[in-house]
């Protein structure tokens, strides 16, 4: 199968649009929701002694017993002294200061989340938006996400020019990048919400629970391009959404959609630099991927399914027959 590389300007507009509009319809935009995302980093290295660490703790309870799992310690002292020699160590502090001066304005993060929070609490209304937190760790935690409290590891997002950057594979570190971080703490988000069925780990299954995911987040966030959410670059973006005939062509010759063996799941669904399998310059995750293109014609061709009746359904045969999924080759 031949997998050819386009030109990104062919395809900008794919690339750089995640929905049909960026605007809020007036129901969802007039709800209330007042996002502060307050940076913890900043007071937290500025301490050096015990007991400015336990007064931290004491105003911070939740960010402390989530986050720090402070209740976890056999003794607080244990994590008092671990934060004491975190917040005095030269080399971190000089991160967390380049930290800071990146994200020395959060506004647009604050507007992301306000925009997702409020078409959250609109399909949900049950929702309750969690405190927002920016936090430097070390490069030991990237984000954390729970019904109550959002912590984003700051740390990980200050991009290229990084004092330190995470210890990982450098197809990886491409998506520790400021544009990612909030559709990666939104999809974490997404796990509350997202049903499966963990009786079928077949490839579509999986194919379909990540489309769920990655759908969530899309509709969460209507004015982020679809790169920033899967976490391709502009250029792969613009190449699968080229060849996406010549992809899909590939699971149907080989008979993947119900294959269940881990290994062979794992080849599409997993991290990986590249899928060799359909061709060397196509990217990992091809399968999230195809499984978002799924859920899209699915929800395009059901209008009146709303997004809590998609997240809460397990059958995803039914979602791909409706999709009526099957891209042409060009």
């Amino acid at each position: 199968m031949s997998y050819r590389l386009v030109y990104i300007a062919i395809v900008l507009f794919l690339a750089g649009c995640g929905s049909n509009t960026c605007e809020l319809p007036k129901e969802i935009d007039r709800i209330p929701m007042d996002v502060e995302i307050e940076r913890l980093e900043k007071d937290f290295f500025s301490m050096e002694q015990e007991s400015e660490v336990r007064d931290f703790l004491k105003k911070n309870p939740l960010f402390a017993d989530q986050f720090l799992q402070l209740n976890e310690y056999p003794h607080d002292s244990i994590l008092v002294n671990a934060l004491v020699g975190l917040a005095t160590n030269q080399s971190l502090d000089s991160l967390a200061q380049q930290a800071i001066q990146t994200f020395e304005n959060v506004d647009q993060e604050e507007e992301h989340l306000e925009t997702a929070f409020k078409v959250l609490k609109h399909h949900y209304p049950e929702f309750t938006a969690p405190e927002v937190k920016t936090f430097v760790s070390g490069l030991s935690q990237d984000l954390f996400v729970s019904d109550s409290l959002m912590v984003l590891g700051v740390d990980y997002f200050i991009g290229k020019d990084a004092l330190y950057r995470p210890d990982t594979y450098n197809y990886i570190l491409q998506r520790y990048e400021r544009h990612h971080m909030v559709p990666a703490a939104l999809l974490l988000l997404s796990n509350r919400y997202n049903k499966a069925d963990f009786l079928d780990r077949s490839m579509l299954s999986e194919m379909v629970n990540a489309g769920k995911a990655y759908y969530f987040v899309q509709t969460l966030m209507p004015c982020v391009p679809d790169s920033s959410i899967i976490g391709y670059s502009g250029q792969q973006l613009a190449d699968v959404t080229h060849n996406e005939g010549r992809i899909w062509a590939h699971f149907i010759e080989k008979s993947l959609l119900y294959e269940k063996n881990p290994m062979q799941v794992q080849k599409y669904m997993g991290e990986r630099p590249s899928t060799p399998e359909i061709d060397k310059n196509a990217p990992g995750r091809l399968g999230t991927w195809v499984g978002w293109q799924i859920v899209r014609k699915y929800m395009e061709r059901n209008p009146d399914v709303t997004l809590p009746e998609l997240m809460a359904d397990t059958d995803f045969k039914k979602i791909f027959a409706e999709s009526k999924y099957k891209p042409e080759r060009r």
